[in-house]
């Protein structure tokens, strides 16, 4: 991720920047560095959220600062999911130091690379393997004592009315008819039933290729914070149907037995056959869909972001490939095809 420049006004980065001067030199101690300015930070990346991070690099040690300002944000899922995937096999960031009421962590640096700079044709197969693997050992985690979330039918139906209240009122500028609403309720109706009878299991709910370090062990695993407890094929689905990169079809289904039969394997609840399973994924795949188009408008007309709203075409083709081999979705197919502004963004 490219560095980006730091305003030397930015009173948030100046009350972080002091109290990692207070944290480091117990952490330099324990991993055996000298160095104690603080004031070498470089600016990470930051993203769709208010959170940012910072980079502090003192010879081979590195350390991210992230600076998660609350009320918007919350750090204590992500410290509450680093501890628990990390104790169940996961590569995940350490946390050296806490501030959880002023939104200030201390992390060890997973690398520089995510999966989105490196993927390609020809490695896909090769890291998509190793991606499958740290995803089964994710599901296997038991989720009885970790007091996570539900992915419930509140928070599924919470989601999908993004779709109709920021991209097709706001970003389409129009209002649902009497017909649309009928439409759109038999379609959560369908998509809410299905995630809801699917096996429950840890879901990471943004497992994709931006989310996934090159690093040692392959792949580190990030912005897990929002971790539930969910439909199996979730992040599967968001696997191969990311925001920013596509694959053709083929592949994506070779991927999907490939995690379909090594899952089963190694006990994880699936269906019995190949069929079942890809249902699933396309049903789940389609609440996702939709959901991220209407996160992706959100952050343009609320936040002033425009730039996610070139990939929701991408989107509008995930959803067209499921609609036309699940008949289970024709009243999705009606919604959408009574949209002529949809997918030319």
């Amino acid at each position: 991720m490219p560095n980006q420049c730091i305003n030397d006004d930015d009173s948030r980065l100046n009350e972080l920047t002091q109290w990692f001067a207070e944290q480091l030199p117990a952490i330099a101690q324990e991993l055996g560095c000298t160095e104690t300015n603080v004031h070498n930070l470089q600016s990470a990346s930051s993203d769709a959220s208010f959170r940012r991070y910072f980079r502090w690099h003192c010879g081979t040690v590195d350390l991210v600062l992230m600076d998660a300002p609350p009320p918007q944000e919350d750090c204590r899922p992500f410290v509450k999911m680093a501890h628990l995937l990390a104790q169940g096999g996961l590569h995940v960031p350490k946390v050296w130091a806490q501030d959880l009421q002023r939104g200030f962590l201390v992390l060890s640096d997973l690398g520089q690379h995510t999966w989105l700079d490196i993927l390609n044709p020809d490695n896909a197969d090769e890291l998509f393997a190793l991606a499958i693997d740290a995803l089964i050992t994710l599901q296997k985690i038991p989720t009885v004592d970790a007091q996570l979330p539900a992915y419930d039918e509140a928070l599924l139906r919470r989601e999908l009315q993004l779709f109709p209240e920021w991209y097709v009122q706001h970003e389409l500028g129009i209002s649902l008819s009497e017909q649309q609403e009928y439409l759109w309720q038999q379609a959560c109706d369908v998509l809410v039933a299905n995630a809801l009878k699917q096996p429950q299991v840890l879901v990471h709910r943004d497992y994709m290729p931006r989310n996934l370090m090159l690093s040692e062990p392959n792949p580190g695993v990030l912005d897990f914070q929002d971790a539930v407890r969910g439909p199996v094929t979730y992040d599967i689905t968001s696997l191969f149907k990311d925001a920013f990169i596509s694959w053709p079809e083929s592949r994506v289904e070779g991927w999907l037995q490939q995690y379909w039969k090594k899952a089963r394997t190694e006990g994880i609840d699936l269906p019995e056959t190949f069929a079942e399973f890809e249902y699933d994924c396309d049903l789940m795949g389609a609440q996702r869909h939709l959901k991220v188009i209407g996160i992706f408008s959100r952050i343009c007309h609320r936040d002033g972001k425009p730039r996610y709203l070139a990939d929701v075409p991408r989107f509008f083709n995930y959803l067209q490939q499921v609609i036309e081999r699940q008949p289970a979705l024709a009243p999705l197919a009606q919604l959408l095809a009574s949209f002529p502004e949809a997918r030319s963004i």
